[in-house]
């Protein structure tokens, strides 16, 4: 490659390159894993950072030392290979060594949603039967007003004194040794057993626990260092939540199997953002693209300048506002990328290309299966022709986005599958090309411009993205309907300009006891903030097909639009605290962004 050849397709190619050298290693060493792993870099240099927090740091010896805490605790907790472990804590490194240490004993840590409470919180313990739930002092009270819903299973509480039905974690933990566990005491994983649960809304009904086998984490631990060429002067800035895919396992992953540094925060803060990267010397910054929109929003700081970043990854970067957010706060390479966590593959763009999600490589088309099938919108499923079988899109063709699952003894591409085994066969689409093939739905329509690049379109049905969360329309009118006054109605997102994702909408039957007060009270304290909905439309009845499915899509196409929908029209107004009329001159201030939601 000749001096002056283009810097982005020199980084486009080492970056596959040194993603494809790490990942070759996962096959050599099958009894390696991330404990192992962090247990080699106290070897070679224990004393360096690991994780960063205003909880308290952790250099590589501390993180592998209360790692091993953890996992003597399990012992004598007699968990079993293959038990699980139900994890409910904030963003802190006590979380990372907590599921470091019990996945080298081969138990499964499920990591529960921390905005989840009530009913929510239920389902998602119960649909991986844990053998204990583990939660930090700010979850201890929600933990203990659903413990009678889960008698059954034991509760520890760590940080503060233990509630009534609750063990203490710290006091067991103190009487434990940080010597490391032999392979005499417990044997080592097996590389392809569960070490997590993360859990995904997908595209309908209630949250499902996504299986993450110790070779996927150290497949996508070991692919995103090759990507951003992670070095052990290397600090990562995460705030994102440690119970998603990304903010757990890829910033935390990436950084540690290169010998950096994370820095981790408990939530994201628009306002404290740069100055934070900037004082703690940050050169990676994990992001989701609402992420991105806010500082862009943002008023301008001295210090959004000041930074040593050399890259910013992460996914959903809307194609509106990547050139300005890349020049204003002068990052000089993004990575954007597309993937899911229960997903087969996943889309890198690594020659920055704004608005794309990925490219693959011509050297990597037979290794890397992915194809868009058209897709028919009023069935929610991809076409069949005269044969039966599924057709490719042409180039800037909308279709879903599928991806080829492998012989069983292959591990790269494979689908592990959700803890419920029929969630996991809906994801399946077989007989696609040829007879007997089986390819992974990802529920997701993109398209495929003429050079390669995949461009996200939407997300097939019913399922919307909202402040860097899936929102299940099904779970949430099955919380509606239970509030005082609301008989019936219909959950959807709706495009407000200026924002990422879809705000919820709920189209609602109301009767004459129905409040909008006590309404907007109620969904404040049993939704989780990116599920309650921004809109209201209170109808008198819902037009119905012939089936008794709503037509959800004329809802859709009116969306806010007082000039368009006749009945009353709220929003959730955060400033004043309740549900705002929707005029014209509040309408125009949605449409033009100068209300923020």
């Amino acid at each position: 490659m000749s001096a002056n050849a283009d810097p982005d397709a020199k980084f486009a190619r080492y970056a596959w390159l040194r993603a494809l050298e790490r990942t070759a290693a996962i096959d050599r060493e099958p009894t390696v894993t991330l404990p192992v792993l962090v247990d080699r870099w106290v070897d070679r240099s224990g004393e360096a950072p690991a994780l960063l927090s205003a909880h308290g740091d952790l250099s590589y010896r501390g993180l592998a030392e209360r790692a091993r805490r953890y996992a003597r605790w399990g012992l004598s907790q007699r968990l079993q290979p293959g038990d699980v472990v139900a994890l409910l804590m904030a963003n802190c490194p006590d979380y990372v060594a907590a599921w470091l240490g019990l996945t080298r004993l081969g138990a499964t840590v499920a990591l529960l949603n921390t905005h989840l409470g009530g009913e929510g919180l239920v389902h998602c313990i119960r649909i991986v039967a844990p053998r204990c739930v583990i939660a930090g002092a700010e979850f201890a009270a929600a933990l203990t007003l659903v413990g009678d819903r889960l008698p059954e299973i034991p509760r520890w509480v760590c940080g503060v004194e233990s509630p009534s039905g609750c063990a203490s974690l710290d006091a067991a933990l103190a009487v434990v040794s940080d010597e490391g566990v032999s392979d005499a005491e417990r044997a080592l994983p097996a590389i392809d057993a569960t070490a997590l649960y993360i859990y995904t809304s997908g595209t309908t009904g209630l949250p499902k626990a996504a299986k993450v086998s110790h070779y996927r984490l150290m497949q996508w631990s070991h692919w995103f260092a090759g990507m951003l060429d992670v070095r052990a002067s290397d600090r990562m800035y995460n705030c994102l939540p440690l119970y998603h895919s990304v903010g757990g396992v890829v910033a935390i992953g990436a950084t540690l199997v290169g010998g950096g540094s994370v820095v981790i925060r408990e939530r994201f803060s628009a306002s404290s953002f740069w100055r934070d990267v900037a004082e703690t010397e940050c050169t990676l910054f994990q992001y989701i693209g609402e992420l991105c929109r806010y500082l862009t929003n943002a008023p301008h700081r001295p210090e959004e300048t000041a930074h040593r970043l050399r890259i910013a990854c992460g996914n959903g970067l809307r194609p509106e506002i990547w050139q300005l957010f890349q020049s204003r706060f002068k990052i000089p390479r993004i990575l954007e990328y597309y993937a899911s966590t229960e997903g087969n593959f996943s889309l890198y763009n690594v020659e920055g290309e704004p608005g794309a999600i990925g490219r693959i490589p011509p050297f990597l088309a037979a290794r890397l299966p992915v194809a868009l099938v058209r897709f028919d919108v009023e069935r929610e499923a991809p076409q069949r022709n005269a044969e039966g079988f599924c057709e490719h899109c042409l180039a800037d063709e909308v279709g879903e986005a599928i991806g080829l699952i492998p012989e069983l003894a292959q591990r790269g591409g494979r689908f592990e599958g959700y803890a419920d085994a029929a969630a996991s066969q809906r994801k399946v689409l077989h007989d696609v090309f040829t007879t007997g093939d089986a390819w992974y739905r990802t529920g997701d329509l993109m398209r495929r411009d003429a050079r390669g690049f995949f461009y996200f379109v939407d997300r097939v049905g019913d399922t919307y993205r909202w402040k860097g969360e899936n929102v299940s329309t099904h779970e949430v009118l099955s919380v509606l309907v239970t509030i005082a006054g609301v008989s019936d109605g219909v959950v959807y997102g709706v495009t407000v300009p200026g924002t990422d994702g879809r705000a919820g909408m709920a189209a609602l039957i109301v009767g004459a006891d129905f409040s909008l007060e006590s309404f907007h009270a109620a969904v404040h304290a049993r939704l989780p903030s990116y599920a309650r909905p921004v809109f209201l439309r209170l109808l008198t009845a819902i037009e119905a097909t012939g089936t008794f499915k709503p037509k959800k899509q004329q809802l859709l196409q009116a969306g806010f639009d007082p000039r368009v929908v006749t009945e009353p029209l709220y929003v959730d107004d955060g400033r004043v605290g309740h549900y705002r009329r929707i005029d014209a001159e509040l309408f125009l201030a949605l449409t033009e962004g100068r209300l923020r939601l």
